[in-house]
């Protein structure tokens, strides 16, 4: 789940259209398995967002720090800091949604 300072920003126009201009140009498929995933996947920031970096594009905007992931290899990526459940998934903006 999007931490409270991340919100806003992951409703933002910015974000949005930064996310789908990305998905688009891996084809829609993890980075790591190569596994198709159409857009839900997840958009990883390979540095972690903190309140401190939130608003610096250099850190969130930033192709170079961006890595588009199917749900196993971001939990993988993560190891054992991502609640994992079966029927619960990763929304666009970072939210636990049941599907």
């Amino acid at each position: 789940m999007a931490q409270d300072f991340a919100k806003a920003f992951y409703r933002s126009a910015a974000w949005l259209k930064c996310r789908a201009a990305y998905i688009a140009s891996v084809f829609y498929c993890c980075e790591l398995c190569h596994e198709p995933v159409g857009t839900g996947g997840i958009l990883h920031h390979k540095i972690l967002l903190t309140p401190e970096n939130i608003n610096d594009p250099a850190v969130t905007l930033n192709w170079d720090c961006l890595e588009y992931l199917c749900q196993r290899c971001h939990n993988e990526t993560h190891g054992d800091n991502l609640p994992v459940r079966e029927g619960v998934r990763f929304d666009e903006q970072g939210n636990l949604v049941r599907g």
